[in-house]
């Protein structure tokens, strides 16, 4: 049943890409430059795994941009998600846990919401996250793909080192005592 819906959400993710893209070539004052072939098709994760972790800029709900550079010297876990994908609304109240456990320890967790900034404001607002939340549309699926998933599927998660290193990344609902064992390896504890 949920893997119907994983593909039901898949294909909806794609229908309303494309949607977007159609408005914005019927509207040219709007069309925005083509991105380059690279940042749609994107690396596979297992070549990423070990290099340094890509730029981006994305906004906060509020609009204020937040860069990648920002969590460098933290061990961080970027986590791709959508108020409409049930698996990942299953995971964020444990990953809110784990922020509040690890954040002494210099742990850093990161929501990059596919979706519209008021709408995930409110949705995290409402699960009480205690981590913060990226939101975008567009950019947010070639973000994504700039960090391994090729697939679009969401939840997505990549686990970053305190030096920007990209090492490990999973596409699918994280198991809490699985994550913790990488965040207690990259601490050295």
């Amino acid at each position: 049943m949920r893997k119907q819906f994983l593909i039901l959400g898949v294909i909806a993710l794609m229908a309303g890409s494309g949607g977007y893209f159609v408005a914005m070539v019927t509207d040219p004052a709007q069309t925005p430059p083509p991105p380059a072939a690279t940042e749609l098709s994107g690396p596979a994760i297992e070549d990423l795994v070990g290099q340094r972790r890509p730029d981006f800029t994305l906004q906060d709900p509020l609009g204020v941009p937040v860069s990648a550079s920002e969590f460098d010297g933290h061990i961080w876990l970027v986590n791709f998600w959508a108020t409409w994908c049930a698996p990942c609304v299953d995971e964020m109240p444990m990953l809110s846990q784990l922020q509040q456990a690890f954040a002494d320890q210099g742990v850093k967790i990161v929501g990059i919401a596919l979706d519209e900034p008021e709408r995930a404001r409110e949705f995290a607002e409402g699960l009480g996250i205690s981590y913060p939340i990226l939101v975008g549309q567009t950019d947010v699926v070639i973000t994504g793909r700039q960090y391994g998933n090729t697939t679009g599927m969401l939840p997505f998660s990549v686990l970053i080192d305190a030096n920007g290193i990209i090492r490990w990344a999973r596409i699918g609902v994280l198991k809490r005592d699985e994550l913790e064992a990488h965040f207690r390896a990259l601490l050295g504890s």
